[in-house]
């Protein structure tokens, strides 16, 4: 049975917005079980890698004891970046739900197009829209507070 886990990627959006961080939230699930869940965490820890993303790969690694996510999907509420995206690629994730598009500095579908070229070791299914609405307001709200 399918169950999206957009929802916590949203949450963690908005804690990491609460925190003065950019408003992107991750979550990892393995058949309908959440492994793992994080925002943004760079300006806290001073490090420009603290993508949603990343942590929350590694922590799902963590949970099962496998540098592999194979059988595990990732939610993220804005496109990975093409770091991610490696990093996506690396950890051989089956699938990517991504809300909002990124035009400017996405790596999946936008830029870099990471998972199109041949040095990829893997190219999971991509699947984009869910919560695209909210994830969009979000940022925009986020960056229109900083202006």
């Amino acid at each position: 049975m399918f169950r999206s886990f957009m929802s916590d990627a949203l949450g963690a959006a908005r804690e990491a917005a609460a925190r003065g961080e950019v408003p992107v939230g991750a979550a990892v699930s393995r058949g309908g079980a959440l492994l793992a869940v994080a925002g943004n965490r760079c300006r806290e820890r001073s490090d420009p890698t603290a993508h949603a993303e990343i942590i929350a790969i590694r922590a799902a690694c963590a949970a099962l004891g496998s540098e592999r996510l194979t059988g595990c999907v990732l939610w993220v509420t804005l496109e990975p970046c093409a770091m991610c995206a490696g990093a996506i690629a690396a950890a051989r994730l089956d699938r990517v739900h991504f809300a909002a598009a990124d035009p400017k500095s996405g790596g999946v579908c936008h830029g870099a197009r990471v998972f199109a070229h041949p040095q990829s070791h893997h190219a999971p299914e991509i699947v984009e829209g869910e919560g695209a609405v909210e994830a969009a307001a979000l940022l925009r709200d986020f960056f229109d507070r900083r202006r």
